[in-house]
């Protein structure tokens, strides 16, 4: 099976979305900051390994879709970016909550996951409405 790199998918409705895959991969890095700045205390890190994960994967899951062979596919892996993102704010939430992190130092953060959960859910809505 052989891949291509695409310009434009058609399925995909609105202009401008492969610029997600440079924010989603900027997100990463700052996931990997943070995870860089945690305390080295045992449920710091624990938490700490699991926001890596999930943040990382946004923009490989993205990468994925825009390899879609198919609608179906596409908006399967769109699914798993908003697995993603949903498990990535938990885990913020968590960091915050547990006081391991002033929710100062994560604001940002957490301000852009919900505007990529936002977008996500705005492509893949509109991908399944749109009938090509």
């Amino acid at each position: 099976m052989s891949y291509e790199v695409v310009d434009e998918i058609p399925w995909m409705v609105e202009e401008g979305q492969q610029d997600l895959r440079g924010r989603t991969k900027d997100f990463a890095l700052r996931v990997i900051r943070l995870f860089g700045a945690l305390p080295k205390s045992t449920e710091a890190q624990i938490i700490g390994k699991q926001v890596l994960r999930s943040g990382t994967s946004v923009g490989a899951n993205y990468r994925e879709a825009w390899r879609a062979r198919s609608k179906a596919e596409f908006l399967a892996k769109l699914g798993d970016c908003l697995k993603e993102l949903d498990e990535t704010a938990y885990w913020l939430e968590l960091l915050v909550d547990a006081e391991i992190v002033p929710v100062a130092k994560l604001n940002a953060l957490q301000d852009e996951t919900d505007q990529l959960l936002a977008i996500f859910t705005t492509i893949a809505k509109h991908t399944k409405q749109n009938p090509s």
